[in-house]
Formats: C-alpha cells, structure tokens, sequence
C-alpha cells in the first residue's frame, strides 16, 4: 500500500489526512473505495419503480453526522453544520430517497452517483474552506457537495461535463435557494478561468494526473483537493505557497474517472502520449 506523503507543518484540514489517517488508514480507505464498489451495487439494484420518501429526514441527518462523520473523526465545525443542515434526500433522484442518509453512494443517473456523506465532508474539511472564500467544484454530479461548499459559506463555481446533470443539479440548487452557486456544463479539465482565482479546488472524479488549468487557478494559499491516478489513485492535497506548489499529504483511494472532452485529458496529445502532470 503506497505511504503517506512527505508531511509539512500541518494547517486546518491537514491533520486529518496527516494524522488520523496515518494511525487507521485501512479503515478510511476502504470507506473511500466504497464509493465505487457500493455505488456499482447501488447502480445495479436499483428498483425502477417509486419508494417512500426518506422519515424524519431531519433526525436521519443527525444520526448521519453523529455516526458516519463526527464518529470517523471529522472536526471541522463548520463542515458538521453543513452536513447537518444541507437536505441530502432533496438531490437523490425519488426511488432512492429512504437510502437518501445511508451510508453509501447512490445512483444519480448517467452512470453516476451522488458520494458517500463521509466522502463529501472528508473532502469539505480538506479544502479548508472559510466564509467568502471562493471555491470551485469539478464534477457537479448532484450537485449536494457544492450545496455544502455553499453552506460552509463559499461561493461555489461548479462545472459538470454531462449536461443533463449540469441542468438538473442547477434546477435543484436554485428551488432550494443556493444562490452562491453557480452551475456550468463544461469541461472541468479546463477549470473555470474567468472566475479564478479560487480559494480552493474540489474535484469528485480521478483523472490520471494532475489537470494544469486547475492548478494555475489557485489563489496564494489556495489548496486544490483531488484523487489522482488510473488504477491506483491517491487523494492529494496539493496547496498554492509562497515557493510554489506543495503537496500536503496522499493516500490511496479510489474514485470513478474523470471524464474529459476533446482535446484535453482525453485526447493523446504529442510528445509522449499522455496528459502533462503538474509536479
């Protein structure tokens, strides 16, 4: 199993990964994983029919955060509010709804899924997102992780390159009055250029290597979280410093692929056939 990164002065968000993770890695990384394994089963058992409505959803919320997030060592009191507060059940499609605060992935449609709620609020505290920071998303999918963004008080630009996701996620954030979200169907390897420099960068799919538009759109201080790899992956934290990039900490995971347009990460490009990585 590949070792943690080099470990550099921790900051808030850091010590999860550096820390926590180091002293029980199996555990958190087979949680990650399990946004694959269980959003394939999900996926594939899903019924086609209606199923009630999640009860008491504000009570399942609670016990979410208690038990899958605050329990797995989660700390960030902002990211525990948003997870608290934000309506998962509203951004699952209604035959999934009663798994809507379950511990797993579920189907979203076009071959993806909504993430696990460890995953999202892992993700949240290592971006290390503050009141009016401005954050950007890459893979929007249901558009749930840019609502807790949201919550923890960014303004959120998120890209999602499968158009019907974009414009349903974009209809379900705007009835729900997320209005510091902003929706685009694009390319994500490209990044949001007109609206950078961002505070931090999200991104909930795994491309091969690490996308340079994502990185060049860092604010100083700005941290860009993100799996990177093909079959073996690994979560990166990757931060803007004075003397350039550095990479906070890794550990293996996996995530589903991220998917390019032409002419990007999905094309050959010359040279030596495969997409440039920023060291």
């Amino acid at each position: 199993m590949p070792q943690l990164a080099g470990r550099v002065p921790a900051e808030r968000g850091d010590g999860i990964l550096c820390s926590r993770m180091a002293q029980d890695l199996p555990r958190v990384v087979a949680a990650v994983v399990a946004v694959t394994l269980l959003g394939c089963i999900a996926a594939c058992a899903a019924p086609g029919g209606a199923r009630p409505g999640v009860a008491a959803p504000d009570a399942a919320r609670a016990r979410m955060v208690e038990e899958q997030i605050a329990g797995r060592g989660i700390t960030d009191p902002a990211v525990l509010q948003a997870m608290r507060t934000v309506p998962r059940h509203e951004f699952v499609p209604p035959q999934s709804r009663a798994d809507a605060y379950a511990d797993w992935p579920l189907p979203i449609g076009h071959g993806q899924t909504i993430s696990q709620p460890y995953v999202v609020a892992l993700m949240t505290e290592l971006a290390a997102v503050k009141p009016g920071d401005r954050v950007l998303e890459i893979g929007t999918g249901s558009g749930y992780q840019a609502a807790i963004l949201s919550a923890v008080g960014a303004e959120v630009y998120t890209v999602e390159i499968v158009e019907p996701l974009a414009r349903g996620a974009e209809a379900v954030l705007r009835r729900l009055g997320y209005g510091r979200v902003h929706v685009r169907h694009g390319d994500g390897w490209r990044g949001w250029p007109e609206a950078a420099p961002f505070n931090a960068v999200v991104v909930t799919a795994a491309p091969p290597v690490v996308p340079p538009a994502l990185v060049a759109q860092l604010a100083p201080g700005g941290r860009l979280v993100i799996p990177v790899g093909e079959e073996e992956q690994e979560l990166r934290v990757l931060v803007r410093t004075p003397s350039g990039i550095e990479t906070r900490a890794g550990v293996p995971v996996r995530f589903v692929p991220m998917v390019v347009g032409p002419g990007t990460g999905g094309s050959v490009p010359p040279g030596n056939g495969r997409p440039q990585e920023v060291r």
